[in-house]
């Protein structure tokens, strides 16, 4: 048997299938917001595509442009594939264990959620008869920002000579499809060799990225365990360095080798200043020890379960997708450490490594109330990119900040600016994730070294975008909002309501902070200017019709033609020209529907129900971040049978690879996605005025759905059955919030359980054909 195995605290991959290496490597990519690992095999080879990244750390290329333009972006910028330090290979009596050759009765990997590593088992006959046992575990530390650590074992069921092969390898050969615009741009070599030293079992290889100038440093020590009979030795150059140990093993015996990596870069640091800092990285995991690493891994994993995990009972299957979405999720952001997000977190060249609106609006929410100090890290990397996104304003004759649609440092690297520098939506939603981020902890110095400075800017940039018409609305025009099928329009609603609450939370700030405002030239007339612009924000309403249109025109635009259009040609844009799509009533991803969820304070119920039934029938789910959106709303209006799909669709979007792409990596952003489902979708949670408040209700399917939060400071579980709900302190202190509208106190050791109300009448609702979610329907139920 060959396949995934379900298990609510790990995913397991029984049997080898080298055609669906890419994609495992994927899934079983170990990460911790620094350093970023693909699941590729010890031994190197059979590989899909081999990645080790350190976040932030990229090269430069030329953006092609058939025609140049003013204000169009010069560089592009690509996540490096730097150097590779996962690699022990092993010699059974001069034969390479190669999992193409021989036999492997038992072969299994698994990624535990627990104890955060990856693990390998096999059971290996050599083409001549020869049979060992391996055994692996590998971790990024959690705990330990630089450090990754990989323990190997070796069983012999005879007497035999082993040859360990270990290695730091620099510019490995990297295969890239081109066809596919998300596939990261090819780079060949693009590491330049600076100094490589061996000493003992440790070695150091420090390059420069050949365009970007930026310098990175890798280093490898080893503790090995054998009874007798060894030999070693350790060389390196430019791109390689290479620990060998030689070892005569008894049957019965056991060769242990432990293998500890440390990985640095800087922008302005030297080599020697790196390779100091490497070598110290080692230092302390080696004082810590293999055994110390697993604990430390273990008991940050312990807390952060405490505060985020989510139970479910009736789907085993979905249980194990949503605690894999929370691992990476944690994974990609924890020892960030004001560095960005990227779309696929470090578990691939995906989308180039750059960091989108993704981060803000799905990925930060999920941190925000679990793991909010990874939040408060990422947003602490925007801040450090002001001056680029003045820069970016300035150069498009606006004040303020305009934050890039896509990039690596905080420069703009999208080619194509109508759905890119168009989407001026990207900065309303940096300061809906500062605003959050305050509520939901109470971090009010963050506020005041960061947050405010960054909502000051960006509420700058609409009042300069933005203008008063001759009935005093204030019209954000020429705009491309979260739909990319629908580019520079008038009045986007998401993008007007997103740049409200930015306006006003502007102006808040610079109350609470007076002399942050004072040192940002912020006058009375200014907040003044924020406010009246909110009030008079204009929002379309189609009277008609009784809907929003999306943006001013969108529901006079034309139908598009979806049932002549070919189930094979979704996703649209990679088959129909942009110019049909933008003038046409199809809708890639949610846009109006996520405006309803992120502020829902601005609309009715019935607006909500008839908004959400004129949009289901016009979204075709292009892309990976609507369906959990869907989730969300759908549940509200009352279809919950339809938001379970589209619950399980957001979650199951890598493990079971619907996109076709997860071999380039994870999408973040649907994992996160698939928590905003269940939470903001069943838990009906929300925070428009900075409180915190619950509509929950169970799946169909679900005999009980329980979740856990921090909300400044106190941790608490939400367990729902059948027609109640209990709210629980885990620990800290009393928990102010609203059930269905109605007040509640949560005191610790006092859980509260409520009643829930009947789900309202849900509108009809269809979707465009071929484009319904997969009916959801259990293993087993």
């Amino acid at each position: 048997m060959t396949g995934w195995v379900v298990d609510p605290w790990m995913v397991r991959w029984d049997g080898l299938a080298v055609d669906q290496l890419r994609r495992t490597e994927s899934i079983f990519a170990l990460s911790n917001g620094h350093i970023g690992m693909r699941g590729t095999l010890d031994e190197g080879e059979p590989r899909g595509l081999p990645g080790t990244y350190l976040n932030g750390f990229y090269e430069e290329h030329a953006l092609p442009y058939g025609e140049s333009g003013y204000g169009y972006p010069e560089a592009g910028q690509t996540v490096v594939n730097v150097t590779d330090g996962k690699v022990i290979r092993l010699l059974v009596e001069d034969e390479p264990l190669d999992m193409r050759y021989g036999r492997a009765p038992v072969h299994r990997r698994e990624l535990d959620f627990r104890t955060g590593t990856l693990r390998r088992h096999t059971e290996w006959e050599s083409p001549t008869g020869r049979r060992v046992t391996v055994r692996s575990e590998r971790l990024v530390s959690l705990t330990q920002r630089a450090v990754a650590a990989i323990h190997y074992e070796v069983e012999p069921s005879e007497d035999l000579q082993l040859v360990v092969q270990s290695d730091l390898l620099a510019n490995e050969p990297v295969e890239h499809d081109s066809d596919d615009p998300r596939v990261a741009a090819a780079l060949n070599d693009p590491l330049v060799a600076e100094f490589a030293h061996v000493e003992d079992y440790r070695a150091v290889l420090a390059h420069h990225a050949r365009n970007s100038g930026l310098r990175m440093a890798a280093a490898m020590d080893h503790e090995l365990e054998v009874e007798d009979g060894l030999r070693t030795e350790i060389r390196a150059e430019g791109d390689l360095a290479r620990f060998t140990a030689a070892i005569d093993v008894p049957a019965g015996g056991k060769l242990r080798l432990v293998k500890y990596l440390g990985y640095g870069w800087s922008a302005q640091r030297s080599i020697p200043a790196l390779r100091a800092q490497v070598e110290a990285a080692l230092a302390g995991a080696r004082q810590t020890g293999w055994d110390g690493l697993l604990a430390e891994q273990r008991q940050f994993l312990d807390d952060f379960w405490e505060v985020a995990d989510i139970e479910l009972r009736g789907d085993d299957e979905l249980q194990q997708a949503l605690r894999f979405a929370l691992f990476h999720i944690m994974q990609a952001a924890v020892r960030g450490e004001t560095r960005a997000i990227p779309g696929k977190g470090l578990t691939g060249p995906g989308y180039d490594g750059h960091a989108f609106w993704d981060t803000e609006m799905f990925v930060l929410p999920v941190l925000a109330y679990t793991v909010p100090e990874a939040a408060r890290d990422a947003l602490r990397w925007r801040h450090s990119t002001l001056d680029k996104a003045r820069e970016r304003a300035a150069v498009l004759g606006q004040r303020g900040a305009a934050f890039p649609w896509r990039s690596i440092s905080g420069a703009e690297c999208s080619a194509y600016w109508p759905a890119s520098t168009a989407a001026f939506h990207v900065s309303g939603d940096v300061s809906h994730a500062v605003a959050q981020y305050v509520n939901a902890t109470g971090d009010m110095a963050f506020e005041r070294e960061c947050g405010a400075e960054i909502l000051v800017e960006t509420a700058r940039l609409w009042t300069s975008l933005g203008h008063h018409d001759q009935h005093d609305g204030f019209r954000i025009d020429g705009v491309t909002g979260p739909d990319e099928y629908s580019a520079l329009a008038d009045n986007n609603v998401y993008t007007n309501l997103v740049a409200q609450k930015n306006l006003r939370c502007a102006a808040d700030a610079c109350d609470r902070h007076s002399d942050v405002a004072e040192r940002l030239d912020v006058t009375a007339e200014e907040i003044a200017g924020w406010r009246k612009a909110a009030d008079v924000i204009v929002i379309p309403f189609d009277q008609l019709l009784g809907v929003h249109p999306q943006n001013e025109g969108f529901t006079s635009h034309a139908e598009w033609d979806f049932d002549g259009t070919d189930p094979d040609e979704y996703p649209l844009l990679l088959n129909r020209p942009y110019f049909d799509l933008y003038r046409k009533q199809v809708v890639k991803q949610a846009d109006l529907v996520l405006a309803m969820h992120v502020r829902g304070d601005a609309f009715t119920p019935l607006q909500k129900a008839r908004n959400f039934a004129y949009y289901e029938s016009r979204t075709v789910r292009d892309s990976s971040l609507s369906a959990g959106t869907q989730a969300v709303l759908a549940a509200e209006v009352g279809a919950l049978r339809l938001a379970y799909d589209y619950l399980a669709e957001a979650a199951f979007t890598d493990l079971h690879d619907l996109h076709r792409n997860v071999h380039n990596g994870l999408h973040m952003a649907s994992l996160a996605g698939a928590w905003v489902g269940l939470v903001a979708g069943f838990g009906g949670m929300r925070d428009h005025d900075g409180g915190l408040t619950f509509a929950p209700r169970l799946p169909p399917g679900l005999s009980r759905m329980a979740f856990r939060m921090a909300f400044r400071g106190t941790r608490f579980a939400v367990e729902v059955e059948p027609g109640s709900v209990t709210y629980r302190i885990v620990a800290g202190e009393a928990l102010r919030t609203r059930h269905h509208g109605v007040p509640v106190l949560v005191e610790p050791g006092r859980p509260v359980t409520l009643s829930t109300p009947d789900p309202p009448e849900p509108p009809v609702l269809n979707q465009p054909p071929s484009r319904a979610p997969a009916r959801r329907v259990p293993p087993g139920g």
